[in-house]
């Protein structure tokens, strides 16, 4: 199963996103501020307050000890560790994760726990069919 989740406005306070699954759409997203982190660029990643980079990566389910509870875990981040996809409103709700819901207006997302729901649903019957979970981020 592959995720999509296209960016489509990155601002000085966050960044909004949709996530489509196999080509569906399915939610929208919010993010820390984009900085472009990459090799060879002068941006610089602030800890907690940047979004994550662009690129192509496995998601695991696990517990975790932060939230208490099972959410999917993005592998082989480059510069960063722990990003998980999990509940929040806002982009004081995320230090670097990916939060999913319902767009209602700008920088604000409602329904993110209904949301987190759906998708972790949607990587437990995946991973029951023997498919491995990606999320290309762009």
């Amino acid at each position: 199963m592959e995720l999509i989740l296209t960016r489509v406005c990155k601002n000085k306070d966050y960044t909004e996103g949709r996530i489509e699954i196999d080509g569906t759409p399915f939610c929208d997203t919010l993010e820390p501020t984009w900085r472009d982190v990459g090799w060879g660029h002068r941006g610089r990643k602030v800890e907690g307050r940047t979004a994550i980079p662009e690129g192509r990566y496995p998601v695991v389910i696990t517990r975790s000890p932060r939230f208490g509870e099972w959410l999917p875990l993005l592998l082989h981040v480059p510069l960063f560790e722990g990003i998980r996809i999990h509940a929040g409103n806002s982009v004081h709700d995320t230090a670097g994760c990916i939060l999913v819901g319902y767009r209602r207006k700008p920088g604000l997302l409602l329904d993110s726990r209904l949301w987190v729901y759906r998708l972790k649903r949607k990587i437990v019957e995946a991973k029951a069919r023997g498919e491995g979970v990606w999320i290309v981020v762009k």
